[in-house]
């Protein structure tokens, strides 16, 4: 049971309960409740990307909008809970970030951790699945993250990822179709792929339930501002509906943006 009032995830339910897509978005946001004391960090690293996915939320909010298609979000900092890991991993609750030392995530006790574990993972990853279930006519879920074009001093040429564990199918048919959508470097499983330990949220709700998954990672200079945000989720929308199209699912109708 979550031990804090604020909640932990937003629904946007447009369309929910016969929707082909589901849009989830695990790092969201950078809140911290003013319980943590930010952890001990400067708010400037609180804006960065250790502390989220900067650019991640418009993009899913865009996505979701222009296909009317429900969204799922996380509403508080990976930095108290990775929402994209399971509870038993060491990075699920991370003493250090990159280059950053997180003072307040440093030698949790156990019943500390078990308490962010209840305040966060659980809930979302419990309402997050029984949502899908109730989603009859539910084909695919995609998850919606950024990544630092920097990365330990390293520039990354990358700038989106279609990233997959077990099952390819999405994945596949999204590399095949994207030349006919950008012109942007495309990769696979670049800059993470299963060997990173991120793939938890598509095999709990997607490869152990046979559902279609994948993961798009967007190099966040490439969204920074809200007209890039709109460009990339219009761009991703009619990626995503050319795969499943491709995939042999039934054609979707293309929602009309604002």
């Amino acid at each position: 049971m979550a031990e804090t009032s604020e909640p932990v995830f937003e629904l946007i339910s447009q369309g929910q309960n016969s929707a082909p897509i589901m849009f989830v978005c695990e790092h969201a946001s950078n809140h911290m409740p003013e319980k943590y004391n930010n952890l001990g960090l400067p708010d400037h690293l609180l804006e960065s990307h250790i502390a989220w996915d900067p650019g991640s939320d418009p993009v899913t909010r865009r996505m979701s909008e222009v296909l009317g298609m429900p969204a799922f979000l996380g509403t508080a900092s990976r930095l108290l809970y990775d929402l994209n890991r399971p509870p038993d991993v060491p990075d699920a609750i991370r003493e250090r970030s990159e280059i950053f030392d997180v003072p307040g995530n440093m030698n949790l006790s156990l019943e500390a951790k078990q308490e962010r574990i209840n305040t966060y993972y659980t809930p979302y990853h419990d309402t997050l699945e029984n949502v899908l279930e109730r989603q009859s006519g539910l084909q695919a879920i995609v998850t919606v993250h950024s990544f630092t074009p920097i990365f330990h001093g390293k520039m990354r040429e990358v700038e989106i990822g279609i990233l997959h564990e077990a099952d390819a199918r999405l994945a596949d048919a999204m590399l095949q179709a994207a030349p006919r959508h950008t012109d942007m470097v495309v990769r696979r499983n670049d800059p993470y792929g299963p060997q990173d330990g991120v793939m938890h949220t598509l095999r709990e709700h997607g490869v152990k339930r046979g559902r279609l998954n994948v993961m798009l990672e967007i190099r966040n200079d490439l969204i920074k501002t809200h007209e890039q945000c709109v460009a990339m989720g219009d761009m991703l929308s009619a990626l995503v509906v050319d795969a499943l199209e491709l995939d042999g699912h039934a054609p979707m109708v293309r929602g009309q943006g604002a």
